[in-house]
């Protein structure tokens, strides 16, 4: 069984719990996008964040948001704490794995590796059109990847033969 070590060894650089945050409109997002973009006024609505990568060894995976305000970022992650850098400002996000969120599997037989985990996230310090931001919400991580394989053996050093990443989080925004 793979454990986080284990899961750093294949992502290298790249930890693999980690989040961002994505899903669900509660609100007209486009309108209340268009409302902050036409009159600069702070605008409030649920925030979806998707991030989605197939690159074990990438360390700022793309993040598209769209809700409040919609835009693409580069996931610049930390062990708790990661930071979206747009072109128009940045902002960080605290992530927190809930108690007995997170479920692994894998096959020996066939080097599959399954991880979900879910928690909470909390948005922090924005600079530029971000300064001022305040939100919070949930997160859902999925990676799945098929290990390679050593002298008929699934190898815990080298990196996956494939390998997917997707975290998606939804929670009220104040821009």
């Amino acid at each position: 069984m793979f454990d986080r070590s284990g899961i750093r060894l294949f992502r290298m650089r790249h930890r693999a719990a980690v989040v961002a945050a994505a899903a669900a409109l509660a609100l007209t997002g486009t309108a209340a996008s268009a409302v902050a973009a036409v009159s600069g006024t702070a605008a409030s609505a649920t925030e979806h964040f998707q991030l989605m990568t197939t690159d074990v060894t990438t360390t700022t995976p793309p993040v598209i948001a769209y809700g409040v305000f919609t835009g693409v970022a580069a996931d610049h992650m930390g062990n708790n704490v990661d930071q979206f850098v747009f072109g128009n400002g940045t902002f960080k996000i605290r992530h927190t794995a809930a108690k007995h969120g997170t479920r692994q599997h894998f096959n020996s037989r066939t080097c599959l590796f399954m991880l979900s985990q879910h928690g909470t996230f909390k948005l922090l310090s924005g600079t530029g059109k971000y300064a001022g931001i305040t939100g919070h919400g949930t997160y859902q991580l999925t990676i799945l990847f098929i290990g390679a394989k050593a002298n008929g053996k699934c190898s815990h050093t080298l990196p996956p033969v494939a390998f997917q990443e997707q975290i998606k989080a939804v929670g009220p925004v104040h821009v």
